[in-house]
């Protein structure tokens, strides 16, 4: 299945006096979760790389870091998180909390809405664990893509670093749509920090972060999955004049 939130430009950006490239990459970018396997150069890969770096960070300090699996790399990892997933799942955990441990609305209902329309649209019940855990597993075969990144921060630095990691992280999703590609970005790969750590010789200072399978999507997505929020919702505006 393809995920298909951000396929559909944006009412507002549709109706917007300027359109230009930026928007169309912006709005283009989807969660792809089925990838056709075609292969991905490594010279591609370097220069998303190259361009996403160019993302702000306080005092420049780029905090960064991130692994480039393809081909028997890209294998191995694979059935190894696989193994942990199909066999002792609770045993791993994030080095850091994701999500609220209670949510307030709108959030809530933000969140019940993506479980009705994610898991209807692969025609999963959402009181079906298995088949929910079978959807879950497919995370750590990258969703067929044939690159995967694995994100690290240096733990010893602050929130303020993360905000900067998560626009780099934009920069390479929006720079991989630059380029006729697809990605996924996927927090659930830092549960499995024990098993990549080694594998990847990931220095015991950098906290995995996500995540992200890159490739070419199986299919064009048709329509919008996932809704935004009005501009409304989110933004004020004062001082102006017109």
């Amino acid at each position: 299945m393809l995920a298909r939130e951000e396929v559909v430009i944006d009412r507002d950006v549709a109706c917007g006096a300027a359109r230009n490239p930026i928007d169309e990459v912006i709005a283009g970018r989807l969660s792809c979760r089925e990838f056709s396997g075609s292969p991905v150069s490594r010279s591609t890969i370097e220069q998303i790389l190259r361009v996403a770096r160019f993302a702000p960070s306080g005092a420049n300090i780029q905090p960064w870091r991130v692994y480039v699996l393809a081909g028997a790399a890209r294998a191995e990892v694979s059935a190894a998180l696989l193994h942990a997933h199909a066999t002792e799942p609770s045993a791993h955990v994030s080095e850091y909390q994701y999500y609220a441990s209670e949510f307030p609305e709108p959030y809530l209902g933000r969140r019940q809405e993506f479980g009705r329309l994610f898991y209807g649209s692969l025609g999963i019940a959402q009181s079906d664990g298995a088949a929910r855990s079978r959807q879950t597993a497919k995370n750590y075969s990258f969703f067929g893509a044939p690159v995967g990144l694995i994100v690290t921060i240096d733990r010893r630095l602050a929130m303020g670093s993360w905000l900067d990691l998560g626009m780099f992280i934009q920069n390479v999703m929006l720079a991989a749509v630059g380029r006729g590609l697809q990605s996924c970005p996927q927090e659930t790969f830092a549960r499995y920090h024990r098993i990549l750590r080694p594998l990847l010789s990931i220095p015991t200072e950098q906290m995995v972060v996500c995540g992200i399978s890159m490739g070419h999507p199986r299919e064009r997505a048709r329509e919008r999955l996932m809704p935004r929020a009005d501009l409304e919702a989110f933004a004020s505006f004062k001082g102006f004049e017109d």
